[in-house]
């Protein structure tokens, strides 16, 4: 019995920093945080419409500038040295045109749905304002998604504790049980047949 005990005890030894591990490693594909992360919605709450809008029309203005510098080159150039330069700044251009007006599209449609969204929780524009500000709205949502991040993370070290418990108490039946018989061992070798003569 005491070789079963010591069998048990070292199952348990050699099993529970697996089992450990692999309530670790299930804990952890379980508990995804449902909520953006509080440092996204804190740089969220950075961000300004209006500046990038002002991006955008820089953008556009430098694109002008420099189809205007290309196109100087282009007179000054003799026809057997423009090319490939002139072909590859038009297709330049053409591309960084509609990239550019993707983007534009884009912001448009992102500042609406903003919008919506913070008519869709009330919000209303502090006064003198004209709209909510990201700022504002984000801020909310940062301040709720730390405070809910930080009770998040102390009910799922309560809920890994309790599974580390369970594993525990089932390593501790185990050592009262154990999973193998052990029969004590017959020496039938050459040993054993000269020490039963003697």
């Amino acid at each position: 019995t005491s070789k079963a005990v010591t069998i048990a005890e070292a199952f348990c030894h050699i099993s529970f920093p697996t089992i450990f591990a692999i309530l670790m490693r299930m804990l952890g594909e379980q508990c995804v945080f449902p909520l953006p992360e509080p440092q996204d919605l804190f740089q969220a709450s950075q961000m300004k419409f209006e500046d990038f809008q002002k991006d955008l029309r820089k953008l556009k203005k430098d694109l002008r500038a420099c189809e205007v510098e290309a196109g100087k080159v282009y007179q000054v150039s003799s026809k057997e040295h423009i090319q490939p330069f002139k072909e590859n700044m038009e297709q330049f251009i053409i591309q960084a045109k509609i990239d550019q007006e993707a983007e534009e599209n884009s912001l448009t449609e992102i500042h609406k749905c903003f919008l919506e969204t913070t008519a869709y929780f009330f919000m209303r524009p502090k006064i003198g304002e004209k709209e909510v500000s990201p700022n504002v709205f984000f801020s909310i949502w940062h301040e709720f998604s730390s405070d809910f991040k930080d009770f998040w993370k102390k009910e799922n070290k309560l809920i890994l504790q309790e599974r580390v418990k369970e594993a525990e108490e089932v390593c501790r039946q185990k050592k009262g049980k154990s999973l193998y018989k052990i029969k004590p061992r017959h020496d039938s070798g050459i040993k054993a047949k000269i020490s039963m003569k003697t």
